[in-house]
């Protein structure tokens, strides 16, 4: 257990961080979950404007550190190959 005030500190501001922390990935991962649906839907209009608006969110999170660029750049590839594919 902490014993310093500081250490007390840097637990309380943890917790608070990590509650924001995960409502950013929450948010990250149901912008890509639209682009998902879209794409199980065949929907490729719907699928190119729900990418349009999943990469911000996903270049937000790197910006933010919530996840790391390469994941980022990982998932935003993937969706842009799956929306090209549904031709």
């Amino acid at each position: 257990m902490a014993n310093t005030p500081q250490a007390k500190k840097r637990i309380r501001r943890n917790d608070r961080r990590a509650i924001v922390n995960g409502n950013r990935i929450g948010r990250i991962r149901t912008f890509v979950k639209k682009v998902e649906s879209a794409l199980e839907a065949g929907d490729k209009d719907a699928a190119a404007a729900a990418l349009a608006s999943a990469q911000p969110e996903l270049a937000r999170g790197v910006a933010k550190g919530v996840l790391h660029k390469n994941t980022a750049s990982r998932k935003f590839s993937r969706l842009t190959k799956r929306v090209a594919a549904l031709a």
